[in-house]
């Protein structure tokens, strides 16, 4: 009962957080975070196309994880030559697992 509540609240934040990284007209770095993984794609609304994407699936987890996708997001994100985005964290509060993916792309050189 608390988990779907939970996920309900996060839903109703994306869809406020959504509404503002949509309207923009740069590419969108999307963040979806399961139990398991963490995931990352950049979105191009106005082509509604995904440019690149990667997870963490057969790599670390936790916070060394995400700033390796954050990493590697940033480099696929490069060679597809987008280096501005719009941080779409997707309802997740900005810390732990999802700030250490900002930090490692911002850090690989994608600007935000």
């Amino acid at each position: 009962m608390k988990s779907e509540i939970k996920q309900l609240r996060r839903l109703a934040r994306a869809r406020r957080t959504n509404a503002k990284a949509r309207s923009s007209e740069r590419p969108r770095l999307l963040v979806f975070k399961s139990q398991k993984a963490i995931y990352a794609q950049i979105v191009d609304d106005s082509e509604g196309k995904v440019v690149c994407g990667t997870s963490n699936l057969k790599g670390a987890a936790g916070i060394k994880g995400a700033e390796e996708v954050g990493k590697t997001i940033a480099k696929l994100a490069q060679a597809k030559k987008v280096d501005t985005v719009a941080f779409d964290r997707n309802g997740y509060a900005y810390h732990g697992q999802i700030k250490a993916l900002a930090d490692g792309a911002r850090e690989a050189g994608l600007k935000f």
